[in-house]
């Protein structure tokens, strides 16, 4: 095997315990600060088919919009700053590769343009360094915060943002949008009907698993001191699961040796939901809050798993932070809640990203 296959990429897996009902619990600040996801997948041991209440949640996810060849610039002219100052508003380039390409992401009246070093050059526009350069900068990124009184159309600063991308470097790509819910959908269609877009919906897809084994799990103990297996051992097993992948398997086995850590135990049925899209954090926002009310009756598990997953190739992971793809590329989180209200979240991402917050 050669020697770079050989190295595992390193990654960051930030862990911590709380309850919701804790006036300090961070959930919601943290949900909310993971702006670009593609997927939502839900695992509830001891269940077979979706709660009645969570799928009410899913039918309720927001549109969103597929745009071909969308330039950068317009997302600073007037009739598009209105719509962005009036909602929450996201857009990423779609299908940008992240070591290769130059992408875009707007998020909370920020846009966020990540470039390559001649890009960055010929468009005048000042910005810093990536933080996952080499010895030479090679990539550059700019912010551009849309709610600066300076951006104010007509400004001397607005004209030179808006000429730098309109006419010295006219950057356009596909993009994927929404407005979350807002009144303005109308509006936007207006303001998209002069390029090729689609209007699209989440999928949703769900699958009833039988007989698994299943790891045991206390609240009490995140670190799998002894009641619980580690995170990194129940974030494999999650994997394991998603991918279809036996968990029964022995030592001697030619296709696989793994197992479910330990403690475990024989769970009947198990429903796996995923749901696949663009995804604000709004949507999933709501979908929490559904879920922690799923114990308000009585049920034969203690524990239901979330995992949210971003885009690989987003350049922004946490906040404003950046994400830098090379080898491993994780960007993704999982709550456990609990029946008593308690939760885990596990944050994870690559070496080269920001620290989740």
């Amino acid at each position: 095997m050669p020697p770079d296959l050989e190295k595992c990429p390193r990654r960051l897996l930030v862990c911590e315990k709380s309850n919701f009902l804790n006036d300090a619990s961070r959930h919601e600040a943290h949900v909310l600060k993971h702006s670009f996801n593609y997927k939502v997948s839900l695992l509830i041991p001891e269940c077979g088919i979706l709660p009645a209440d969570v799928a009410n949640v899913i039918s309720k996810f927001s549109s969103y919009y597929l745009v071909r060849e969308l330039p950068v610039y317009r997302f600073l002219e007037e009739d598009m700053l209105k719509i962005i100052k009036e909602v929450r508003f996201y857009a990423l380039s779609y299908k940008t590769r992240l070591d290769e390409d130059n992408s875009f992401a707007l998020l909370n009246k920020k846009l966020i343009l990540s470039l390559d070093k001649d890009t960055y050059e010929q468009l005048g526009l000042e910005g810093k360094p990536s933080l996952y350069n080499h010895r030479i900068a090679m990539r550059y990124v700019v912010s551009v915060d849309l709610t600066d009184k300076a951006l104010i159309p007509g400004a001397k600063r607005y004209q030179q943002v808006l000429q730098s991308l309109k006419e010295r470097v006219p950057l356009r790509s596909d993009f994927l949008l929404t407005d979350c819910y807002s009144d303005q959908d109308g509006q936007l269609k207006v303001l998209l009907s002069q390029y090729t877009y689609e209007k699209c919906r989440p999928t949703l897809s769900t699958q009833s698993l039988r007989d698994l084994l299943c790891p045991s799990l206390q609240s009490s103990d995140l670190q799998g001191a002894k009641l619980s297996c580690t995170p990194e051992q129940f974030l494999e097993w999650l994997g394991a699961v998603n991918l279809n992948i036996s968990c029964k398997n022995i030592a001697a086995s030619f296709l696989s040796t793994y197992t479910c850590p330990e403690p475990c135990s024989l769970v009947s049925q198990m429903l796996l939901c995923t749901v696949t899209g663009f995804i604000p954090p709004k949507d999933i926002s709501a979908l929490l809050q559904q879920l922690r009310r799923y114990f308000d009756t009585p049920k034969f598990t203690a524990w239901l798993s979330v995992t949210v997953h971003g885009f690989v190739d987003s350049h922004v992971s946490w906040g404003t932070t950046e994400h830098g793809f090379l080898k491993g590329g994780e960007n993704f989180y999982n709550m456990v809640c609990f029946k008593n209200k308690d939760y885990w979240l596990h944050m994870a991402t690559g070496a080269h990203d920001g620290c989740p917050p």
